[in-house]
Formats: structure tokens, C-alpha cells, sequence
């Protein structure tokens, strides 16, 4: 086929298996590659504990011509803060720390500028006002997270802790990762890898085989994206967002642009090395899913505790990015930036990753979804690539 930019790409036809009765979920992933909204993808679906939709196709990297191949990880974005997320569950429920204790119980550093009355619950509900950095911090000072969290203790927070929320698009990895690494003793990720995925191939913090093989990011240009849903109806509230993400001294602008990824952007092996608690996760849709299956099974932490976890702690306007958004304990809820097919809008959990990615779970009605694509998506109010096969997921219970 041609792309925007002139040249011609031949991309593979989608593999893998999909059981019939989730036939929708292929026909969407399909058309999404023939109406050129994909450079490569995989979607993964598990009902009721069983592997239902395990597809991908396209290009892993449309430079070099390399397929998607089955074994092909793909960066999530922030779609690694329910991992991280989901670590702290397991330490709490081994009693290692208690949610509503103040954070200075375990890091009296923390307690300087106002910070001393916040507690562990607001590290995890992005209520504890350090959405970024006070200064510009590169790729290589972000892989020292010791540094980096001792830098955030120090900081002055931007609003009271407990008093509001607003998204800690990426300093959320050196706070909650903190208290990850602090109470396992070892970094969020490999605490991650070590009790959630041993056998899956998930990784915050990959191996440089695993970064060699993985999809390459991409932004392909002049591409027109699906006409469909939005999760904010209201184009004053999308203009903005819009602007506030231009604008580089505006709070959402500070956040996710800070620290910079460096050359290469996200693609950029000094980052997927580190494996940013918030922004960090390599893995296959596959294995994706299957984390978020092995957690509705309680197969990592109780159903009492997990229920506990993504109970909504937080709802309304998010002060970093200007529309509703809601939290359970580092788990988005359905709101303005978790943009959830209706049957999900009471049950589902999970967290979606800039560019398009969405992991997501559904306590009631059993169901794991992973998707993770290469080619990144430009809608600031929910991808409708995700939507679309979330949708057709729950379409086919």
C-alpha cells in the first residue's frame, strides 16, 4: 500500500487465533490495517480466564520493512502504571505498609514543604501535587530513580496533598515506584517481573534482546483516523486540552514531556533499560492480557484486595489534564481519559498508554483486553482504534 509520506510498505495480513465467536474483534483489527490506520499492532482477549483473541499483524518497523511477528513486544506507555500499581497491591496485602498511613512513615524525607500529611493512598490517586519535574532531567539522570524520587521529596507540591488531583503522567514512577522498590526491595519492575511475570513477556526494564526485537514507535503522518464516539462531546473542553498540551509551561505540558525521553524518543534504549515505573513496560498483547487475566482470577492478589484497588478514590476534573478523569489506586476508572465501551463504564479498570495503547479489565464481566500498536495515535480524548476492538469485545459475550 502507499503511505502519506509516498512510499510503498507491504504489510502482512493479521495472524494469530481468534476464537469465532469473537470474530468482530478480527474484522476490526483487520480494517483498521486495510483503512491504514496501522503500522503494526496486536490485540489480545481473554473471557473467563480463557485466551479468546490473540492477533497481530503489520510492521514491527516500517523503516526496515521487519514484521510483527508473534513474539514481537511492543512499549505501552502508561499503560505500565497498573503494573506498578498492581506490585503495591501485593506488598499491602503482605502487610508490608497500610494505604492511609502517612508516606513519611517509610520516607521521612518526603515530609518537607506541606508534604508531611500525605499519605500512601495519594501517591497512587495523583493527589500528591509533584505532576513534574521542577527542572528539565534527561533520559540518563532518569534512570537513577533513587536520585529522582529523593529529587521529587524535595520538591515543593503544586497543590496540597488530598486537596485535588491531576495526573502524574510521569513522576507517578518515582513516587509509586518508590514505595515499590523501597518496601520489595528491589526496583517496581523487577519486583514485577519476578511475581507477576516469570514466564510472560512483559518486562519495566528490558534486556537489551528484548529492545532489539521490539516494535519501533512511529508517527506516520496524513493518516485520517476513524469518525466515531469521543469521550468529551464538548469542543470547548477539547480546545483546551489542545492547547494546554502546546503550551510548554502549562502543567500537563510540564508532565508528560518531562523528563525527556532524548534521541530517538520513547524508542530509546537508555529508557526501555530503565524501565520507568510509569512509562516503561515492553511486553506482547498477549502477555499483557494475561496479566490482567491472572489479576481477575486472583492469582496475585485476593479478590477482596483487588476489588479494594480499583475502587474509584478519586473523580472530577484532573488539575494536569483539564478533563474529568478518575482513579481507583493507580488504576484509571471509566471517565473522560479511560473512554470505556458502555457495557464496561460501571466494572472496568485498567490504563491506557499515550499513542493508543489500553490494557483494560472488567470485574464483572470477566474480561482481560490488551492492545498494544506501534503507530502512534493523535487523539487527545481516547483512540478509537482501542475503542472499536474493546467494543467488539464485549460485543461478543
Amino acid at each position: 500500500m502507499t503511505t502519506a509520506q509516498g512510499t510503498s510498505e507491504r504489510r502482512p495480513p493479521v495472524q494469530g487465533h481468534c476464537d469465532p465467536a469473537f470474530a468482530a474483534v478480527r474484522d476490526v483489527f483487520e480494517r483498521n490495517f486495510a483503512e491504514g490506520r496501522e503500522v503494526g499492532a496486536a490485540v489480545a482477549v481473554y473471557a473467563g480466564g480463557r485466551k479468546v483473541v490473540d492477533l497481530w499483524g503489520g510492521l514491527a518497523d516500517r523503516r526496515t520493512g521487519r514484521e510483527w511477528r508473534e513474539d514481537t513486544p511492543a512499549f505501552g506507555f502508561s499503560c505500565t502504571k497498573a503494573l506498578t500499581a498492581a506490585a503495591a497491591l501485593l506488598l499491602a496485602e503482605r502487610g508490608a505498609f497500610e494505604w492511609d498511613a502517612p508516606v513519611t512513615g517509610w520516607w521521612p524525607g518526603f515530609g518537607v514543604h506541606g508534604k508531611e500529611a500525605a499519605t500512601n493512598e495519594h501517591l497512587f490517586t495523583h493527589q500528591v501535587g509533584l505532576p513534574a519535574f521542577a527542572r528539565p532531567v534527561t533520559a540518563e539522570e532518569a534512570a537513577d530513580a533513587e536520585a529522582r524520587a529523593a529529587e521529587l521529596a524535595a520538591q515543593e507540591p503544586e497543590w496540597k496533598s488530598g486537596t485535588a488531583h491531576g495526573y502524574h503522567a510521569l513522576t507517578y514512577g518515582w513516587l509509586a515506584g518508590h514505595l515499590v522498590r523501597h518496601h520489595a526491595g528491589m526496583p517496581a519492575g523487577e519486583f514485577v517481573k519476578k511475581e507477576f511475570a516469570p514466564d510472560l513477556d512483559l518486562w519495566i526494564g528490558a534486556p537489551d534482546e528484548v529492545i532489539e526485537r521490539a516494535a519501533r514507535l512511529t508517527n506516520v503522518r496524513g493518516v485520517r483516523d476513524e469518525d466515531g464516539p469521543r469521550a468529551v462531546d464538548d469542543d470547548a473542553r477539547i480546545d483546551r486540552l489542545a492547547r494546554s498540551y502546546l503550551d510548554a509551561g502549562s502543567r500537563m505540558n510540564r508532565s508528560v514531556n518531562n523528563p525527556s525521553p532524548g534521541k530517538g524518543g520513547f524508542n530509546n534504549p537508555v529508557v526501555l533499560r530503565a524501565g520507568w515505573p510509569s512509562a516503561g513496560m515492553l511486553a506482547t498483547a498477549r502477555a499483557f492480557g494475561a496479566f490482567y487475566a491472572n489479576l481477575l482470577a486472583g492469582r496475585y492478589v485476593r479478590p477482596e484486595t483487588l476489588r479494594e484497588g480499583v475502587r474509584t478514590r478519586v473523580r472530577g476534573e484532573d488539575l494536569t489534564l483539564t478533563v474529568d478523569s478518575a482513579f481507583g489506586l493507580g488504576f484509571m476508572r471509566p471517565s473522560m481519559t479511560f473512554f470505556t465501551p458502555e457495557a464496561g463504564r460501571d466494572s472496568a479498570f485498567g490504563h491506557t498508554g499515550a499513542g493508543g495503547a489500553l490494557g483494560l479489565a472488567d470485574l464483572d464481566a470477566d474480561l482481560a483486553f490488551a492492545y498494544l500498536p506501534n503507530r502512534m495515535g493523535d487523539q487527545l480524548t481516547g483512540d478509537l482504534r482501542a475503542y472499536r476492538l474493546a467494543e467488539a469485545a464485549y460485543a461478543a459475550l
